[in-house]
C-alpha cells in the first residue's frame, strides 16, 4: 500500500493525535503517523472505512437509479398538465356562443337549465340582458362541473394511492378524450351537457399531478413543482382561450359548426397527453408505499363534507399522524376553502362589474384576463418557485393580505387605470396562495396517502368554486357592486385568522 503523506487529511484514528492549530502541523503529524506504521496495521485501520464508503457510494447510485430525477418529473408534469389545460380552456370564450347556438333548438335540457337561471335572475333583480344571461348560465354549468369534481377528486386520489399515479392519469386522460369526442359530435344541448358531465368526473389530472409532485422527496423540489403547476395553469388559461376564439372563427368561415375545430383540437391535445404520459411519466409512488386497503370501504371519509374538512381518511392507517399534525392539516384545508370561496366569487362577479361600469366588450374582457394570466405566470416562474421551505405560511399571509386592497381598488375603481392596479395585486395573490398552500398540504400524510390528501384538498376547492359564485353574485345584485367588493374583500381576514393555527 503506497500513500503519499501530502495527500492525507486528519482522521481520528487510534494512536493518531492530530493537532488542529494549522494545516502545516496536521501534515507533519500525518507524515509521522504513516512513517511509524506497517502496511498491515494501516490496512486494519483503513479497510473497514473504505468498504463502508464503497457501500454508501453504491447505495447512493442505486437510489439515484431507482428514484426518477425530480427535475425530470417536474418538467414532465408541466408538459402533461399544460396539454390538459390547453384542451380544457379552448371552450371558455365559446361558451356564450354555444349557449346561443342551442337556445333556439328547443332542447329540453337547455330549457330546464334556462328556467333555473331565470328564477335566480328574477329573485336577484338581474337585468334581462344577453351578456348577463350568458354569464349566469355559464356559471350554472361551471357549478355543476365543480360539484362533480368535489365528488370525484378524493376517490381519484385514493385510487392513485392504491394503484399508482401513472395508471390513474392514463385512465382519467382516456375519459377526457371520450368527453371531447362527444363535444365534437354533439348536435344537441343534451349531448353537450353529457360531455361536461364526463369531463367533470374524469378531470382528475390536476389533483393527480399535485400528488406526483408531493411524492418528490426534496422539499425544495416539491415547492418548485407546485409553482410550475401554477405556471401551467396561467399559461393554459391565457393561451387556450385565444386559440379557441381564433379557431372558432376559422371553423365558421370554412362552413363547419363553429365549435367543431376547437373540439377536435382539444381531442388532439388529450391524445398527445395520453401518449406523453405513457412514454415519459415515471411512476413516482414506490411499490412499498402503495396502500393495501380497499378504497371503496372508506366512501364515507371520501364523500362526506364533514369528513373531508377533517381529513378523516388520513387517520385510517396503522400509524396515524399526531393530533398536532392533524390540527395543522385541518387548518390548511379550512384556509384553502375560505380563500377559494371568496376569491372565486369575486372573480365571477368581475365580469359583471367591468361590463356594467366600464362597458367592456368581449375583446376588452379578453385583454384583461390576458394581463392577469401573463402577470401570474411571471410571478409564479420568478418568485413563487423560489420561496424557501419554512417560508410558505408567511408568503400565503402576505398574498391574502394583498387581496384586501386589491378588491377594494377594483370595487371602487372609477377608471381603468385604477382597475388595473387592483388587478396587479389580484394577480400576485392568485399566483402565490394556491401553490404555497398545496406545498404545505403535500407535507402531510404518509407516502401511501399523498394522493388522498391532495385529492381531498382539490375537492374542498371544487366545493368552494361551486358555492362562491352563487353567494357573491347574490350579494352583487342585491346590495350593489361596491358593497359586494368591500364586504368580501374585508372577509379575507377570516382565512388570515385561520392561517395562524396552521
Amino acid at each position: 500500500m503506497t500513500t503519499h503523506w501530502s495527500e492525507c487529511k486528519p482522521t481520528p484514528l487510534p494512536g493518531a493525535n492530530f493537532p488542529h492549530n494549522n494545516w502545516t502541523d496536521e501534515r507533519r503529524t500525518c507524515k509521522e503517523f504513516y512513517s511509524g506504521r506497517s502496511t498491515e496495521e494501516l490496512n486494519r485501520h483503513f479497510t473497514p472505512i473504505v468498504r463502508s464508503a464503497l457501500r454508501m457510494s453504491n447505495a447512493s447510485k442505486a437510489s439515484k437509479h431507482a428514484t426518477p430525477s425530480s427535475s425530470r418529473v417536474i418538467c414532465v408534469v408541466f408538459v402533461l398538465l399544460l396539454l390538459d389545460l390547453l384542451g380544457f380552456t379552448l371552450i371558455l370564450p365559446l361558451l356564450p356562443s354555444i349557449l346561443d347556438h342551442y337556445a333556439h333548438s328547443g332542447d329540453a335540457a337547455y330549457q330546464s337549465l334556462q328556467s333555473a337561471v331565470d328564477v335566480f335572475r328574477e329573485v336577484l333583480g338581474i337585468p334581462m340582458e344577453k351578456k348577463y344571461n350568458s354569464v349566469l348560465f355559464g356559471g350554472l354549468i361551471g357549478s355543476i362541473f365543480s360539484l362533480l369534481q368535489f365528488l370525484s377528486s378524493p376517490i381519484t386520489g385514493a385510487l392513485s394511492d392504491r394503484y399508482g399515479r401513472r395508471p390513474l392519469l392514463l385512465l382519467t386522460t382516456v375519459g377526457i378524450m371520450s368527453s371531447y369526442v362527444l363535444w365534437a359530435l354533439s348536435r344537441s344541448f343534451t349531448m353537450f351537457l353529457l360531455f361536461r358531465v364526463i369531463a367533470g368526473v374524469c378531470k382528475g389530472n390536476v389533483s393527480l399531478c399535485t400528488a406526483v409532485v408531493a411524492d418528490l422527496p426534496d422539499p425544495k423540489a416539491r415547492n418548485r413543482g407546485m409553482a410550475i403547476i401554477g405556471v401551467a395553469f396561467s399559461v393554459g388559461f391565457t393561451v387556450g382561450p385565444l386559440m379557441g376564439a381564433y379557431l372558432a372563427v376559422t371553423s365558421k368561415s370554412a362552413g363547419h359548426v363553429f365549435f367543431q375545430t376547437p373540439a377536435l383540437l382539444a381531442l388532439t391535445f388529450s391524445v398527445a397527453d395520453l401518449v406523453f404520459i405513457w412514454l415519459m411519466l415515471p411512476e413516482t409512488l414506490s411499490a412499498h408505499a402503495k396502500g393495501s386497503h380497499s378504497v371503496f370501504g372508506d366512501f364515507q371519509d371520501l364523500l362526506g363534507p364533514l369528513a373531508l374538512f377533517s381529513f378523516s381518511a388520513v387517520t385510517r392507517t396503522k400509524d396515524p399522524p399526531s393530533e398536532l399534525r392533524m390540527q395543522k392539516l385541518k387548518a390548511l384545508g379550512r384556509v384553502y376553502f375560505c380563500y377559494i370561496f371568496l376569491f372565486s366569487g369575486l372573480e365571477f362577479t368581475l365580469s359583471f362589474l367591468t361590463h356594467q361600469r366600464f362597458h367592456f366588450t368581449s375583446m376588452q374582457q379578453g385583454k384583461m384576463f390576458f394581463f392577469i394570466g401573463v402577470a401570474m405566470a411571471s410571478i409564479q416562474g420568478g418568485y413563487a418557485r423560489r420561496i424557501k421551505p419554512g417560508h410558505h405560511v408567511k408568503a400565503v399571509r402576505m398574498a391574502i393580505a394583498a387581496l384586501i386592497p386589491a378588491f377594494i381598488l377594483i370595487g371602487l375603481a372609477w377608471n381603468v387605470a385604477m382597475l388595473y392596479v387592483g388587478l396587479a395585486l389580484y394577480s400576485f395573490a392568485a399566483a402565490v396562495v394556491v401553490p404555497c398552500l398545496s406545498t404545505l398540504v403535500s407535507e402531510h400524510g404518509s407516502a401511501s396517502q399523498k394522493g388522498t390528501v391532495m385529492g381531498i384538498l382539490r375537492s374542498l376547492g371544487a366545493l368552494a368554486r361551486a358555492l362562491g359564485p352563487v353567494v357573491s353574485s347574490s350579494v352583487y345584485w342585491l346590495a350593489g357592486s361596491q358593497i359586494c367588493f368591500l364586504v368580501t374583500s374585508t372577509s379575507f381576514v377570516i382565512p388570515l385568522i385561520l392561517l395562524s393555527s396552521a
